[in-house]
């Protein structure tokens, strides 16, 4: 059984998937789990029950790392969708 935390992070897991879609940056969930090999049935179940204890964290490091999506967005609600990209020479 997943917090009320969890599932809330859960819920913007989902959000950004369908965020990237409209925004034409991935065709849907099927492209989205073909290309990090998860197991679409499990996504599904998820989608319909937030509280299953099926998430895995590393699918929001798959939205961070490969679509810009904010961590912090991702993990808090709050701030921007996609991440600010850093100045080029800037750390």
């Amino acid at each position: 059984m997943q917090t009320a935390d969890s599932q809330r992070i859960i819920g913007r897991f989902f959000e950004a998937l369908q965020r990237l879609k409209s925004d034409r940056k991935i065709r849907g969930k099927q492209t989205f789990t073909r290309e990090h090999d998860i197991n679409r049935w499990n996504m599904n179940t998820l989608e319909k029950d937030h509280s299953r204890d099926i998430f895995q964290p590393a699918w929001l490091t798959y939205l961070v790392e490969d679509y810009d999506v904010s961590a912090q967005w991702l993990l808090t609600g709050k701030g921007e969708f996609y991440r600010k990209k850093k100045a080029e020479g800037k750390q």
